[in-house]
């Protein structure tokens, strides 16, 4: 457990993008099975899903990379 926890300090995007899709992916499958999906339309719309599931965390992240880069024009607190 204590080398999963790792991982995901290490990279908390990875495993955001990983949760996100397995939730997402579990949300479609739950909504759609009783559509009659052919194999290929379930493999499309998953692949679909992880992707859209990796473009929300990547949008998300565009606040963090702007939080940084605010923090490291204003340099150190206390110095002007």
């Amino acid at each position: 457990m204590s080398r999963l926890i790792a991982f995901a300090q290490r990279h908390p995007r990875l495993t955001a993008w990983i949760v996100l899709a397995v939730g997402m992916v579990a949300i479609l499958v739950w909504s759609a099975r009783d559509v009659g999906l052919l194999p290929g339309q379930w493999a499309a719309l998953i692949v679909a899903t992880i992707g859209v599931a990796g473009l929300c965390v990547w949008i998300i992240g565009w606040e963090d990379e702007e939080t940084e880069e605010k923090s490291e024009e204003s340099g150190p607190a206390g110095k002007a």
